[in-house]
């Protein structure tokens, strides 16, 4: 089969939509399928690591002066889970005109979006489109299947807006084919919860070494390697934040191992931080053996996005962060789960952390994480996932 995906990177939206879709596009192409991406030329799209991957690209141009949403319209869109719902299924009949609450990830409407994806969806003649990306909804979708026949798999995590979909993904904790209720065709299978969870191969091959170290620490273990990841871009350097409140909380002969991505804007500032840290501090900057990482660390400083499935996978304890509103869900499920302790961006200081360290610093609470993490997600949903495409 032929597999068209739309999603998008950028310093505002993050790497996490492209990975995730990344991760998808390898385990179709082991199967013998041929994959394309179709992009927005996005400050920091990552269209070059998608053709490093060895996939091809159309990478969609931003135009000069790119109409935007303005912020006061933003902050309209951003209602209530309960009213964004019911506005939904009142258009999801139509599907004309909704304006998604992210319409500001792109820099053009919906509508264009569409206009400009068609000739090279027309050109390739998918058998099936993937579409990832907050910003577009049934009324893209609608077009995007229009124009080769093709069928369309939603990946969508908010429940937010209607779905023109055949399939639709939502790999998050809790979630249930009840969310969609009146977003999608009648006919759209739903895939949903951590057992379709999108992990590259490295995870479920670095699985049971994981586990097994973390069980044969259970008693005796303690706190000796952290590692932090707030997300391949982290534009606002919490990590910098994340750095200086460890100063002060620490225990003994821990160290700590920062990851960020290529597209990172304050590398360089978190460096200089790491190089004259008084606690041994290394920095790696794109990183491509991070389930290995993470099955060293003992804890994680992560941000509450699609990484927490790759953590639980490893049953990785971590200290989570909600690094944007659309993160707020996986922290609430995954505290809630036993799975992770959630702190706010707001309460990154020491006086916060010395607690929070604390609490880590015992093996039994470690233990204890590790299990719940550990229970949720087996690193196979990529696997489950593309045998529904068929």
């Amino acid at each position: 089969m032929k597999i068209l995906i739309r999603a998008d990177a950028s310093l505002q939206i993050g790497s996490g939509h492209i990975m995730r879709c990344l991760t998808l596009a390898h385990e179709l192409s082991r199967r013998g399928h041929t994959v394309r991406f179709i992009c927005r030329a996005l400050p920091g799209h990552l269209g070059e690591t998608i053709e490093r991957a060895g996939f091809g690209l159309v990478l969609l141009p931003v135009p000069p002066q790119a109409v935007r949403l303005p912020e006061s319209g933003r902050c309209e869109l951003l209602r209530s889970k309960n009213e964004r719902s019911e506005l939904c299924q009142n258009e999801a009949k139509t599907a004309t005109h909704f304006q998604p609450a992210h319409a500001h990830w792109l820099p053009v409407s919906q509508a264009q979006d569409a206009v400009d994806c068609v000739p090279p969806i027309r050109a390739f003649a998918p058998d099936w489109i993937i579409c990832d990306h907050y910003a577009l909804s049934a009324e893209w979708e609608l077009a995007a299947k229009a124009a080769a026949g093709s069928r369309l798999m939603a990946i969508d995590d908010l429940a937010d807006r209607p779905h023109a979909a055949d399939l639709l993904l939502d790999q998050n904790l809790g979630h249930t084919p009840a969310d969609y209720a009146g977003l999608v065709p009648p006919a759209c299978r739903l895939l949903t919860g951590t057992r379709y969870a999108l992990l590259r191969e490295e995870f479920a091959a670095w699985r049971a070494a994981s586990l097994q170290r973390r069980a044969a620490q259970a008693e005796t273990g303690c706190l000796k390697h952290i590692l932090v990841n707030l997300g391949g871009v982290d534009k606002d350097n919490h990590t910098l934040a994340v750095l200086q409140a460890l100063s002060g909380s620490l225990p003994a002969d821990c160290r700590v191992t920062v990851v960020m991505g290529k597209t990172a804007p304050h590398t360089a500032a978190v460096q200089a931080f790491a190089d004259s840290a008084p606690y041994p501090c290394r920095v790696l900057v794109g990183a491509n053996n991070m389930a290995e990482l993470m099955a060293e660390a003992d804890l994680a400083i992560g941000a509450a996005g699609s990484t927490s499935w790759e953590r639980c996978c490893l049953g990785l304890p971590t200290m989570m962060l909600v690094l944007a509103e659309n993160q707020r869900g996986i922290a609430v499920a995954l505290q809630a789960a036993g799975a992770a302790l959630s702190l706010k961006t707001a309460e990154i200081a020491v006086s916060k952390f010395v607690p929070v360290i604390s609490y880590f610093s015992r093996s039994e609470n470690l233990a204890a994480m590790f299990a719940k993490a550990a229970a949720l997600c087996d690193g196979k949903g990529a696997a489950r996932v593309v045998s529904h495409l068929s």
